[in-house]
Order: C-alpha cells, then sequence, then structure tokens
C-alpha cells in the first residue's frame, strides 16, 4: 500500500460511476480509511446509489457535527451540499465552485483528513484534482 498524507484532504470531480470507483479505489491504496472517502453529487438518491455500488460513504452526523445536519434539513439542497463539503473544510468559494460542477452531474469524491471545521474556518491544504487555482485568496495549494 502507497504510504500518503491521510490528513490531508483530498477533492476529486469526476463524470461516472467507474471513474468514483477508481477515485475510491486509488484513496483507499493511499491509506485513507473505508469512513473518510465520501461521495457528493446533488441529488440525494444518487449519491446513496453511488456509495453502496463504489463503497464509498455519506457525509453523514458524524463528519458534518449535529448542528450542520440539523441545520440542513431546512437549506436548500444546494447549500446543504456547500454545508457538508465546508465542514470537512472545503473553502466556501471552492465549495460553491463544486457545488455548481454538481449542478452539471459532476461527482465530487473526497478523501477527507479528518478534521472537523467550523464556521469560516476551512483547511489551506486542500488538494483538488483536476487542480484549480484558489479562489479563496490564498497561496496555491500544495
Amino acid at each position: 500500500m502507497k504510504t500518503a498524507n491521510t490528513e490531508q484532504t483530498k477533492v476529486r470531480t469526476v463524470m461516472t460511476r467507474d471513474e468514483v470507483q477508481e477515485q475510491v479505489r486509488q484513496f483507499r491504496h493511499e491509506g485513507y480509511a473505508e469512513d473518510r472517502v465520501f461521495v457528493l453529487t446533488h441529488d440525494k438518491t444518487r449519491t446513496k446509489r453511488l456509495a453502496e455500488r463504489t463503497d464509498a460513504e455519506e457525509i453523514g452526523v458524524a463528519e458534518q457535527g449535529l448542528g450542520t445536519s440539523i441545520a440542513n434539513i431546512f437549506r436548500s439542497t444546494g447549500d446543504g451540499l456547500r454545508a457538508k463539503m465546508r465542514s470537512l473544510g472545503v473553502a466556501k468559494d471552492e465549495a460553491e465552485r463544486l457545488e455548481a460542477a454538481m449542478d452539471r452531474d459532476a461527482i465530487v469524491v473526497i478523501a477527507w483528513g479528518g478534521r472537523e471545521y467550523y464556521d469560516d474556518d476551512f483547511d489551506r491544504e486542500v488538494y483538488f484534482y483536476p487542480y484549480t487555482y484558489p479562489m479563496h485568496n490564498q497561496p496555491p495549494y500544495k
């Protein structure tokens, strides 16, 4: 098994179930635990189906916290998706960009580093595939 920095959160956008499965396999090969690899789409049913078929997880209460989980009940789909990504450390601008990609049927696969984030706090070390320039006025990602 390849040794990677599994404390770093990695985010990949893909378009198909096969790509999701390959990325989940890659993240596991790098050493990410099963319960730290997530799949996210704009449709709850699609997310659930992909999670079941690719051995990925859905972002739940344990990852996003009880407060965010309860608030998501009252949020729009887009707001809820962005809140889930924010709880894993994705910056607000990046969460908006990823949610817009999900509007166009993209699938987001996240290997989570394990730290929870609250309010406006975010992880400046998140690694995005494909690489994007940072949208939150921070130094480039490593």
